[in-house]
């Protein structure tokens, strides 16, 4: 393809490291349901997914509704784990500063959690205004909605798009826009990255290259 006009970026994994907190916290509240799953297990089931999407699961396996205050739970511990220990993804602040055209972020998170997350991190004033959530479009991701949706938003053509993905469903709902995905694997697996339909890179400091 051409060079991309605009870079959407997704949030957890690609611009703050959070997906070790996070999975270890959504591992031990899954526990304490009877779900017996650890980290790993959590991010190879759950990365991508919106919570709404994540909560389903979790009801199919436990065979009864998660109760009332979990997911509300689960994102208090979340953000209390994040506090002392979220950083941005090495070299992303780099790649950030020097982007020579417009960027901006699609996450299956809530817009209030990408703002915490990118303000802890010293990201914010880069998003600020070009924040995307699938809490916003009918789909998340697998489906091509959020993509879509901000490609809209920021008046850019979808197949002027390329997104950068850490995760199956994120790489899916990428080819489903008809957009082309880097798949970012500092902490996936890059085969399954790359089945998904991803060109796959494993350090920040790569992407620049990669963007033509």
């Amino acid at each position: 393809m051409s060079s991309p006009r605009l870079v959407i970026f997704d949030c957890d994994g690609v611009l703050v490291d959070s997906e070790p907190s996070a999975n270890r916290v959504f591992a031990a509240a899954l526990n304490e349901l009877g779900l017996d799953l650890d980290p790993d297990e959590v991010c190879a089931t759950f990365i991508g997914l919106s919570m709404s999407r994540c909560v389903e699961i979790i009801e199919q396996r436990l065979g009864r509704p998660v109760p009332s205050g979990f997911v509300a739970d689960v994102r208090a511990r979340t953000l209390e784990a994040f506090r002392d220990e979220l950083r941005p993804v090495p070299g992303v602040v780099e790649v950030i500063r020097a982007l020579d055209r417009p960027y901006c972020v699609a996450s299956s998170g809530e817009l209030e959690k990408m703002r915490f997350t990118l303000g802890r991190t010293g990201l914010l004033a880069s998003f600020e205004g070009r924040m995307f959530s699938a809490s916003q479009v009918p789909r998340g991701k697998p489906s091509p909605d959020l993509f879509l949706f901000a490609a809209r938003e920021m008046s850019v053509a979808p197949e002027a798009c390329i997104v950068v993905e850490d995760s199956v469903p994120g790489v899916l709902a990428a080819r489903a826009a008809d957009m082309p995905a880097l798949g970012f694997a500092a902490r996936s697996d890059p085969e399954r990255l790359a089945r998904a339909g991803a060109r796959v890179f494993q350090k920040m400091s790569e992407l620049p290259v990669l963007l033509g």
